[in-house]
């Protein structure tokens, strides 16, 4: 279906991505988002063939500014503390932007990719993971991450606190989305301990 431009199409799909994050994929109904937009449900498929097509729209475009930045840390030549900061203010950065995706992908993902349209979650999931791991293993390498560790339970307890900040961290002008991800890379690198 071809994209239109306008402001109906992306107030049904902010009212969706918002109804999905809030209630699940699978529970929101298209007469709930047509309801939350202010339009009759007929009127949804006028913009979307279907439900499904609204939660690959929401979700592709989180995932491909996730990608974009990743791509951007990794091809930099910094240390492996320097890299896993810039990851971690990579990923907040996209969860700020696209706050109601990171939130669907979190809580939906294992749904979505039982469904055939999906598939190209598990290999978005396997990007994510090599990136992070790329970081890791590096940091590992060069003595900066220790080495009895595994990576991918790393990999996935930092990721879930960064991407899971979604759902209580709102960045100020005092507390800015760079100060978490000093705090966090201090908190995964320097531990708890005082220094």
């Amino acid at each position: 279906m071809a994209r239109e431009p306008g402001d109906r199409r992306e107030r049904i799909l902010a009212s969706a991505a918002g109804l999905f994050a809030r209630k699940g994929v699978a529970a929101t109904t298209v007469r709930e988002i047509a309801d939350e937009a202010g339009i009759l449900s007929g009127s949804l498929y006028h913009h979307f063939e279907s439900k499904e097509a609204m939660v690959d729209e929401i979700v592709t475009s989180y995932l491909e500014d996730l990608r974009t930045r990743y791509k951007r840390v990794l091809s930099g030549d910094t240390d492996p503390r320097t890299r896993l900061h810039d990851l971690i203010v990579a990923s907040l950065e996209v969860v700020e932007a696209h706050p109601h995706a990171t939130e669907i992908y979190q809580n939906d993902v294992n749904y979505l990719t039982q469904i055939e349209r999906f598939g190209y979650l598990r290999n978005a999931g396997k990007e994510v993971q090599a990136a992070w791991l790329q970081v890791i293993e590096a940091g590992i390498a060069q003595g900066v991450i220790r080495s009895d560790l595994d990576p991918k339970i790393l990999y996935r307890l930092m990721r879930d606190a960064v991407w899971l900040s979604v759902r209580w961290f709102k960045p100020t002008a005092a507390y800015p989305i760079t100060k978490l991800a000093e705090d966090c890379t201090s908190l995964f690198l320097d531990g708890l301990s005082r220094r």
